[in-house]
């Protein structure tokens, strides 16, 4: 293949239209928050939590909406032992969203955290919130480092120049604008990306359609023409497992600091509720050109393209499918635009996640954990300085590992089995404590990581009833892969053992310490006797503010000038009024 001029200028373009907006946005935004006291800080993580509709609604679309989201989309509805009926991150992504704002953006935003761990820190103090930083830094990483992988190969479609050049150009950019503004920089690019993925795919969606190679779709979804059909079906040994990862992608997508990350950027906790149910609505609006690209690929007689004769499910290049449809089946100048406008989109979607991570790192770790008397500019530093070290630590993976796909989703499956248990537990449940988030952290870990991991070649230790051992032939080198598939629910079922797990340990510890059953020297995480000594934070360490409003209506304007400011409400310094379990009782 011979380098294609018009793809390089397309990608340039594209590259330099999304460098300009973020390094815009930053200039726009320098001096936002600065006039109500908000810390520099604070604003690179959750901007001057002035997000409006508009770009909030985007930003929250994008929050799903990549380059893993519209690649795996296609790849999925093409795969003939899956079709629409496996294709479940547009509906599962789409109720994450709505279940997130049902339930979740407005008790996280209405008490003005920063960020998604604040309320662990609060409830089970410092060492835990360490503890639960580390399924959540494991899924930004490996997020962005997938995104940068799939970006690698979407480019080795376009231009035949180094793969490796390409992936650290993309992540070089990505990092700078996100160095230079934060979250508003994110947040303004992600309004081009969407853009740029709406108009990439829907002016490349009738030329492929119309090209002669390719059969009629509502055909083909029904009928076996190049290959089964692309509607595929469930069969009914695998309903659980279609369950369980339904039931992962739905509620394991709320846990997630890039999403609370737009939830405490919106101006009001009303604000975060809104645009969750928008971006809903964006995300299945935005994987409408994939799965038709997808149908189009399992449509296709590509013998009579440019590709060649043998389909890309027989390269195992299934998971190309979105590129391969737009070079091939359309002119070249569409084809050009739309794989340059999905690369700088993927490119664009690796910003939030390395945001996001440096962001938990730099608060609750750095300045929460070891340097409570951190200067604003020393966070902001910190921050620079880890959204560097992430980025450069999700590039060299995507470059390196061929596995990166394998440890996303196993760290993916982590934060569902482990951190939502434990979000749902703090927010909803009272009466927890560090004893039982403890207990619920090693129950999740050691039931998920016993189910195995094939991407991982993980074999497993804990084999669930119904288990089957499978085989995968990789064409191009005609190996055959032997594993073990676990259809039972095991990963809900983790889930639902980490939750019962902390409430369970939580009264049990609760009540022997009360009861005088264990003396209270044996009390070692000062969890129950001490609940408010100094490994548990209280609201005036996390909140830096003295005028959070709880009205849902109004904005909620925060003026932290230092970490522990004096309140004016002296029923804020209660007891009762400073925990998640007293609010909720309230709202």
């Amino acid at each position: 293949m011979t380098i294609h001029a018009e793809g390089l200028v397309a990608i340039v373009i594209f590259y330099l239209l999304i460098l300009v907006v973020g390094i815009w946005a930053a200039w726009k935004n320098k001096n936002s928050g600065v006039s109500e006291g908000t810390d520099r800080s604070e604003t690179i993580m959750v901007g001057g939590r002035d997000i409006g509709l508009f770009v909030g609604g985007f930003t929250m679309t994008a929050t799903w909406v990549g380059g893993g989201y519209i690649n795996g989309t296609a790849e999925y509805v093409y795969l003939p032992d899956f079709g629409l009926a496996w294709a479940q991150a547009p509906f599962g992504y789409a109720l994450s969203l709505v279940v997130g704002g049902l339930f979740f953006a407005k008790p996280m935003r209405s008490r003005g955290y920063v960020t998604m761990l604040d309320p662990f820190q609060q409830i089970y103090g410092k060492r835990m919130g360490g503890l639960l930083f580390i399924p959540a830094l494991m899924g930004e990483i490996f997020w962005s480092a997938a995104i940068l992988s799939a970006l690698g190969a979407t480019l080795s479609v376009i231009v035949d120049i180094d793969i490796n050049m390409s992936v650290v150009i993309s992540a070089l950019i990505a990092i700078f604008y996100t160095l230079v503004g934060g979250l508003y920089s994110v947040a303004y690019t992600d309004v081009v990306q969407l853009f740029c993925i709406f108009l990439g795919l829907w002016i490349s969606v009738p030329f492929a359609l119309s090209n002669p190679a390719v059969s009629d779709i509502g055909v083909t979804a029904k009928e076996i023409i190049y290959q089964s059909p692309w509607l595929g079906k469930i069969e009914p040994a695998d309903t659980w497992l279609w369950i369980d990862n339904f039931c992962l992608l739905m509620l394991g997508g709320i846990p997630w600091q890039v999403y609370f990350q737009r939830v405490l950027s919106a101006s009001s906790a009303t604000y975060a509720q809104v645009l969750s149910f928008l971006a809903a609505f964006g995300c299945l609006v935005m994987a409408v050109p994939s799965v038709l690209i997808g149908a189009i690929g399992a449509s296709t007689d590509w013998n009579q393209t440019t590709y060649g004769a043998i389909p890309p499910k027989d390269k195992d290049q299934s998971d190309m499918i979105l590129p391969i449809v737009l070079q091939h089946l359309c002119p070249s100048y569409i084809s050009f635009f739309g794989l340059g406008a999905v690369s700088a989109a993927v490119m664009s979607s690796a910003d939030s996640s390395i945001l996001s991570a440096s962001s938990m790192f730099a608060r609750n770790i750095y300045q929460l954990a070891f340097r409570q008397s951190a200067t604003d500019r020393e966070i902001v530093w910190v921050m620079r300085i880890t959204i560097f070290v992430f980025g450069a630590l999700a590039t060299a993976m995507a470059l390196l590992t061929g596995t990166v796909y394998g440890l996303w989703y196993l760290s993916s499956d982590l934060v569902y089995v482990i951190i939502f248990p434990q979000l749902l537990s703090v927010l909803f449940v009272k009466g927890t404590n560090t004893y039982g988030s403890v207990a619920a952290y090693v129950f999740g870990l050691l039931l998920r990581i016993g189910g195995g991991e094939p991407y991982l070649k993980l074999p497993p230790f804990i084999y669930y009833p119904g288990w089957v051992r499978q085989s995968k032939i990789h064409h191009t080198t005609g190996e055959v892969e032997h594993f073990i598939q676990q259809r039972f629910p095991f990963k809900t079922i983790s889930m639902l053992a980490s939750f019962l797990g902390n409430v369970g340990v939580s009264y049990l510890a609760k009540y022997l310490f009360e009861s005088g059953r264990l003396s209270h020297k044996y009390d070692f995480l000062d969890a129950v006797v001490s609940k408010h000594s100094k490994e548990n934070m209280d609201k005036t360490t996390l909140v830096g503010n003295d005028n959070i409003n709880l009205s849902e209506m109004a904005p909620v304007k925060p003026l932290s000038t230092a970490l522990a400011v004096s309140f004016t409400n002296t029923e804020v310094l209660s007891d009762d009024a400073s925990s998640p379990e007293s609010n909720n009782e309230h709202e």
